[in-house]
């Protein structure tokens, strides 16, 4: 068995007027990410941790924001097209584990429902997908609630 890790980063400032994605979740929040595509960090991260497990690139080479098609686009097309990559060079998801950084709003409400959605859209049971969130204590410019981060962590296998 061959068994492969990946590691996503991303992160968004925050903009009044949009909408607040992450995991494709929709969260009630009076910002939300600026970002050329709807700013999915979970998704943005995730991505790229799985293009990198196979070293394939990342996701600003698959789907560049100087690319107007991908204006405003639902991450999860972003995702998904990962996926079809892992799948078509024969791997399955082992696990993925992930960290949002944010001050605000608090996730932990809508953790479950991010779980679920990601395991949906990656088409992997739920407990293969495991999401934390944590602030950075007021420190930083995401501390001090201009934006947010994520990182991710992925495992892939191939019999």
């Amino acid at each position: 068995m061959e068994v492969r890790v990946g590691i996503g980063y991303d992160i968004h400032r925050f903009e009044e007027g949009k909408r607040l994605i992450i995991g494709g979740v929709e969260i009630p929040f009076e910002k939300g990410f600026k970002a050329h595509s709807d700013g999915d960090i979970l998704f943005h991260a995730l991505t790229d941790a799985l293009l990198g497990a196979i070293g394939y690139g990342d996701i600003g080479e698959l789907f560049p924001d100087t690319d107007p098609s991908f204006k405003d686009m639902d991450s999860s097309v972003f995702l998904r097209k990962a996926k079809d990559i892992i799948d078509e060079k024969g791997y399955k998801i082992s696990n993925i584990d992930s960290v949002i950084i944010i001050e605000k709003p608090k996730l932990l409400p809508y953790r479950e429902r991010i779980r679920e959605n990601t395991a949906r859209v990656l088409e992997v049971e739920k407990s293969k997908v495991f999401v934390k969130a944590k602030t950075n204590e007021k420190l930083d410019s995401t501390g001090e609630g201009l934006g947010a981060s994520c990182y991710v962590v992925v495992s892939i296998y191939k019999e």
